[in-house]
């Protein structure tokens, strides 16, 4: 048992602006290496020669044995981080000055995406971002920013409400045991977060301006009722957002779902459609999700154009079906049109004889989402209706069919289909035996047809004698502006600009979320906002929260809190009893941030204008579309009634990779239980496979195989983390094992940071001996009882010049890479110093003394105890980064390749201002090259300063015998 106490400083942090003008003796900020004058607190130290060789012994034991680590512990983790946690706790370093804070100093707000608190608790996936955020902040404290680095909790929605059911336990209190578990794990990990300024959106001092923001839209005419087709699900009794249906069953639960008319609740997003996609070139943001965006939003400029339903006797009829197209071009080539299932005018457009087909076709899409509708891979499926209509730019009469892949809610729920050209409408073409009319071609485009082209090209086939339009011979560009042109002449259509977008569905039918502060009249009907000044409007306490099973909300079984007064008139009005969906709460945290304790204002003016807007936002990909949007939404809405400064809420967004379980091994087997090798698995047929452990594999070449029989390949695949799969790595286990600082380290040194990586736990223990290899060099070996002595092995000596490169070379690379989010580079720059530091005979304290404040955003509680050691009594949180002086970066020798008579016989190190006399007589004096030279005349010598040597040798004389 390790018997150090880990005492820390009893006096308070000093603020941050206290080390506002205090300068380390770091060696670049003087032209000569210092002497160093420290307190009596630092400890004289053994000899370094005898030290030097038990820290060697006790790195080759880590090295030759890593499980043995494990046992014994690289450096006394547990105390240390115990320590410090409790340090910061009490002292509340990494709080952010709220009004006393000084804005004449540089700000950084860097924000995660406040995690919704599942039953759960973390894995470890979650701390890669967590831990990226942590680095940025401690980093940015430390360049002399004023820091805003928040922590909070998404906790409304349907997950926390459906787990209530499941348990029979109210969302509350469930809530706020799974807020206290994820608190308790993000604290064990060494965040640094402001824990003064944590929020949750279920608490109705925070939802009473989430409240507050849908008055306002409501005020603008943002936001409104409509009876619209929604995913409905009856078990779960509440409607679901596509996203959540899958396969036509709700993506949590797998209960089934169906699509029916209902009155909700809508947020006209549409309305801020040009703004949202405009606005997204100024951001900083990955291009993969700017472009996701783009296609959600799905800005397109086209032409509405109307089809006459033909009668049974091929004549026109009053009806007419409007279709949406971007490509005006191809209209010729139209050879059907498609309605969406839930079209207005299907019913009055579909024949006696095929009415029952439609029917029943009408209610299987009725179960399946618009996602799952609109899949590309998927299978096109659709009845014919019965009728035709006549195409205006040609006269023909065309078959109007239905199908799922056309939505109602875009563009007009009607398509004119192209086989030619539209991957879709060929697909469906070719199932149905539908004809194919070719009516742009181009120079790529096959001869044989047999593939749609949807490129634009030259127009053929594209004229009519009955209606005298022709645009045959144009550009794609020409021919569609000249049809939209006619189509207006002609009152068959016109040009419109249409959008993807729709507007954002905006209530559900849930117990667990904010309350929609209106009325309705009883005598009338008519919804009447409550005043702002009876905000918040809180959840009833209620004990029944399951689904009525009627499709009326939990909340109407509230019946008192239901029936109230309509306050400016006193009438009778019944509250709204549809609640917000999870996306509310989350869509404007980043700014209560920014000041959290404000009972009268969302924000202050003053706070916003100096925070806003968030400088790094980190967050899952998953997250990419409808949470960003939704943010950038809301906003904008602030922004144009002056409660925000700027236009965008996220200045740089960073996507993490994810981190994927542990490979797995398996085995193909055939039906006699026989190994066979996977590279047979697709001409074997159907083959069992069986999972194989670790130590019974072994790698080949590129691929892996079973130890005992090499000849049998092995599948090796890595699976997102999941409790079915077994996979999931508790990260209490893991710190419980290796410490805190092991698993951030490991977690940055595991790949960039945007990419998806592969957890192995040989991996950590690697950089758990890193630590244990920092920890032994600056404290020295553990004593005879496994103990370690209080102090640190530096002494008070000047740096030598290979000393103050090796560190400043360190600085440079970590600052660097610290800023361009590379961590995993930035950890192997720390690890090259640390194995020049076990070279060198002593350990300055002002080599030292940088090096641990460079590894204290990546390890904060050794850095800490370390800084604690050397003499320090308060935090490091707050002191000056290093920075990396320029005249410690250039290299003074270099390596000139040497030729003799034009072939490179080797190097020699010179210094970079060496004449070339000098780098010839280096050239004699080594062993290697001297063998070319001993004896020879030289004839000349060409010399490339900092390039090359090439020494050219007279020919000797060789005498030739008669024939």
């Amino acid at each position: 048992m390790i018997q150090t106490q880990y005492l820390l400083p009893p006096q308070p942090l000093p603020s941050p602006l206290s080390h506002r003008h205090r300068t380390l003796l770091f060696p670049h900020r003087r032209r000569s290496p210092p002497h160093h004058h420290h307190s009596s607190l630092t400890t004289t130290i053994f000899s370094r020669k005898h030290l030097n060789f038990n820290i060697r012994a006790s790195s080759d034991n880590i090295i030759q044995d890593s499980k043995e680590v494990v046992k014994v512990r690289a450096y006394p983790f547990h105390e240390i981080e115990q320590s410090w946690q409790n340090y910061w706790d009490q002292n509340r370093t990494f709080r952010t000055p709220d009004d006393d804070i000084d804005t004449s100093k540089p700000k950084f707000y860097v924000l995660d995406m406040f995690p919704y608190p599942s039953g759960a608790g973390l894995h470890v996936g979650h701390p890669l971002g967590y831990t990226a955020t942590d680095i940025l902040a401690r980093f940015k404290r430390m360049q002399g920013f004023n820091v805003l680095h928040p922590m909070g909790w998404d906790a409304f929605g349907l997950p926390a409400e459906q787990y209530a059911i499941e348990t029979g336990t109210h969302p509350k209190i469930t809530t706020l045991k799974n807020i206290d578990r994820f608190r308790t794990q993000l604290k064990s990990l060494g965040f640094s977060y402001d824990w003064d300024r944590e929020i949750s959106t279920t608490e109705p001092d925070y939802y009473k301006w989430t409240q507050w923001i849908f008055l306002q839209l409501l005020k603008r005419g943002l936001a409104y009722q409509a009876e619209v087709p929604v995913n409905w699900c009856p078990a779960l009794g509440t409607v679901l957002a596509n996203e959540e249906v899958v396969d036509g069953v709700s993506e949590r639960g797998g209960h089934p779902v169906i699509r029916k008319p209902m009155k909700q609740w809508m947020l006209k997003i549409t309305a801020y459609a040009d703004r949202l996609l405009e606005d997204l070139e100024d951001l900083d943001w990955p291009e993969s999700i700017k472009e996701m965006q783009r296609n959600w939003i799905g800005k397109s400029q086209g032409a509405e154009v109307d089809f006459r339903v033909l009668s049974r006797d091929n004549q026109d009829t009053d009806a007419k079906i409007t279709v949406y197209t971007t490509r005006p071009d191809t209209i010729f080539g139209a050879t059907y049109l498609v309605l969406a299932p839930e079209h207005p005018l299907l019913s009055s457009v579909v024949s006696e004889a095929q009415q029952n087909i439609v029917e029943e076709y009408k209610e299987i899409a009725s179960r399946k989402s618009d996602l799952e509708r609109t899949e590309l891979q998927k299978e096109k499926s659709g009845v014919f209706s019965g009728c035709y209509a006549r195409n205006p730019v040609n006269g023909e009469a065309i078959p109007i069919w239905v199908a799922d892949y056309v939505l109602g809610s875009y563009g007009t729920g009607a398509i004119m289909a192209v086989p030619a050209h539209d991957s879709r409408d060929h697909e469906f073409a070719k199932k149905y035996d539908i004809p194919i009319h070719w009516v742009v071609t181009s120079d790529e485009c096959c001869d044989d047809f047999e593939k749609p082209f949807s490129g634009e090209g030259d127009v053929i086939n594209s004229s009519s004698s009955k209606t005298g339009l022709s645009i045959n011979g144009l550009r794609s560009k020409e021919a569609a502006k000249k049809v939209i042109e006619w189509v207006e002449k002609t009152g068959n259509g016109n040009r419109k600009v249409n959008y993807k977008l729709r507007d954002w569905l905006f209530a559900r039918q849930r117990y667990w979320g904010e309350p929609i502060p209106v009325v309705f009249l009883d005598e009338s009907g008519e919804t009447i906002p409550i005043p702002e000044t009876e905000l918040p409007l809180t959840l009833p306490e209620l004990d029944d929260f399951t689904p009525t099973g009627t499709g009326d909300p939990p909340l109407s079984k509230a019946v008192s809190w239901v029936k109230t007064v309509e306050s400016s008139s006193g009438k009778p009005a019944r509250r709204e009893t549809n609640t917000m969906p999870q996306w509310a709460g989350s869509c404007w945290y980043y700014l209560r941030f920014m000041d959290t304790k404000n009972s009268t204002q969302l924000v202050d003016k003053k706070k916003e204008m100096y925070w806003g807007p968030v400088d790094v936002y980190v967050g899952g990909a998953e997250h990419a579309v409808l949470h960003l949007l939704y943010s950038r939404f809301w906003h904008k809405v602030l922004y144009d009634i002056g409660v925000v400064s700027t236009k965008e809420p996220f200045k740089c967004v960073i996507n993490q990779g994810i981190i994927l379980g542990e490979v797995q091994y398996m085995a193909c087997k055939d039906q006699d239980g026989n190994f066979v090798s996977a590279e047979f698995l697709d001409t074997l047929g159907e083959l069992k496979q069986e999972r194989i452990p670790e130590e019974k594999v072994t790698k080949s070449g590129n691929s892996f195989v079973l130890k005992d029989d090499p000849s049998i390949r092995l599948i090796a695949r890595a699976h997102k983390m999941s409790k079915s799969r077994g996979n999931v790595v508790n990260p209490d286990d893991v710190v419980a094992e290796y410490g805190a600082d092991s698993l951030r380290l490991y977690e940055m040194f595991m790949g960039p940071l945007r990419d998806s990586k592969t957890w192995n736990t040989s991996g950590i223990e690697g950089v758990h001996r890193f630590l244990g290899r920092s920890w032994r060099l600056i404290v020295g070996s553990p004593l005879s009882d496994g103990t370690y002595e209080n102090q640190t092995v530096t002494v008070d000596e000047n740096p030598s010049l290979e000393q103050l490169k090796a560190l400043h070379r360190c600085i440079d690379k970590v600052t660097d890479e610290i800023e361009a989010t590379r961590f995993n580079t930035g950890i192997s720059a720390m690890m090259e110093f640390i194995n020049s530091a076990y070279k060198w005979e002593k350990l300055p304290k002002s080599i030292i003394e940088p090096f641990v404040l460079l590894l204290s955003p990546y390890a904060p509680h050794m850095a800490e105890e370390l800084w604690f050691r050397l003499g320090h009594s308060t935090s490091l949180a707050y002191e000056p980064f290093p920075k990396a002086n320029p005249a410690y970066l250039q290299d003074t020798t270099i390596t000139l390749p040497v030729q003799i008579n034009g072939k490179t016989r080797g190097t020699v190190q010179v210094e970079v201002s060496c004449t070339e006399d000098d780098a010839f007589k280096l050239a004699s004096l080594d062993q290697k090259l001297s063998k070319y030279l001993d004896g020879k005349t030289v004839k000349k010598r060409v010399y490339v300063p900092g390039k090359i040597l090439n020494v050219i040798l007279e020919r000797e004389n060789t005498k030739v015998g008669s024939r």
